[in-house]
């Protein structure tokens, strides 16, 4: 088994004209979601992340407001999540609920371990 980085892009701005209680029942079916992967042992960890950030560059000589990604690009959040190989992490993906909204996409990468 290996671990895999699921990156969440885009739907935030579907999201943002949702109803309250839109947004509440969206993030049940979310909680369902991880929730099934958690009972399979697949779910090692993720949350959603803010979307201000900074910008480090130089070794902290020039810090910026950040990201700086367009909408479709920023990243909103993120999971790890226990898979045989990247197919099958591929497969897994395709259950996010992110997939409700247009222009959103899951990006999926391999976590490699540093070799001393």
């Amino acid at each position: 088994m290996s671990n895999f980085l699921y990156l969440f892009r885009g739907g935030d701005d579907a999201f943002d004209k949702l109803s309250q209680e839109e947004k509440q029942a969206h993030m049940e079916v979310w909680g369902q979601w991880m929730g099934g992967l958690q009972e399979k042992g697949q779910l090692l960890d993720g949350l959603p992340l803010d979307k201000d950030g900074k910008v480090v560059k130089n070794r902290g000589d020039l810090v910026t407001n950040g990201p700086f990604a367009e909408g479709a690009e920023m990243v909103g959040g993120y999971l790890i999540v226990s898979a045989k190989n990247i197919d099958e992490a591929v497969e897994i993906s395709k259950g996010c609920p992110i997939f409700d909204y247009e222009g959103a996409f899951v990006e999926v990468r391999e976590i490699l371990t540093m070799e001393h």
